[in-house]
């Protein structure tokens, strides 16, 4: 069941590890999203890794979720805590001198949720990516109490990352409303047999199957949404 925050349908994606396309998958539901809902919106709480571009300091995850969303919002909502080192978010933000406040995060996706009617909220790096020397992503997606969709990147290890990371979610009382299965290894032995023992054990549906592609397209993902969701 997707949950309804001040209005507005809100997700947290999440994923087996870093790079395995969560923010392919992020900004693909936010166009499915679009099809159905006026005003949808993604949020990074926290980016670590910046570039120059026009001027202005920008990471590319968030810029994509903007670039997939139909209604601009203040930059301090979407993307709380920028951080310029394109490491760990707890080592970017000890050198940066920040502290990533779980509660102020919790508060700009609520904010986000007036403005909105759907909302897609990416997390940082896998799961239980530490934030700081005491919380990680985890805690975040509890404190938010939204259902999670899980971007499975297929190669090998794939299946006991997924299966923990399945786990780690329901531990925190958490929905795993759903699964993506990204082809993010073209050479990678069994595919199909992979996805088959995930869509068993899971528990949850399989919401698309992405093909590996060169330069991926997010408009082109085909998901089979729940009839909630749409």
């Amino acid at each position: 069941m997707a949950e309804r925050a001040g209005g507005a349908l809100s997700l947290f994606v999440t994923g087996t590890d870093t790079g395995v396309g969560k923010t392919l998958v992020s900004t693909a539901l936010l166009h499915a999203l679009a099809r159905r809902h006026a005003r949808v919106v993604g949020m990074k709480p926290v980016a670590a890794g910046t570039e120059r571009i026009n001027g202005t300091d920008a990471n590319e995850d968030v810029l994509a979720l903007r670039a997939a969303s139909t209604c601009a919002v203040p930059p301090e909502l979407d993307n709380p805590v920028l951080l310029p080192d394109p490491v760990s978010p707890h080592i970017a933000a000890a050198r940066a001198g920040r502290r990533i406040d779980i509660s102020h995060l919790v508060a700009c996706h609520r904010a986000l949720a007036k403005r909105a009617d759907a909302v897609v909220v990416e997390g940082a790096g896998g799961f239980l990516v530490p934030l700081s020397s005491t919380e990680t992503g985890a805690d975040l997606a509890q404190a938010l109490g939204l259902p999670v969709v899980l971007v499975v990147g297929l190669r090998l290890g794939c299946l006991n990352h997924a299966l923990l990371t399945a786990e780690a979610i329901r531990a925190r009382g958490l929905v795993l409303a759903g699964w993506v299965a990204n082809h993010v290894d073209p050479a990678m032995l069994a595919q199909q047999d992979n996805i088959a023992f995930l869509r068993q054990k899971l528990q949850a549906p399989l919401l698309a199957s992405i093909p590996h592609q060169a330069a991926p397209d997010p408009r082109a993902v085909a998901f089979n949404l729940p009839l909630e969701w749409q």
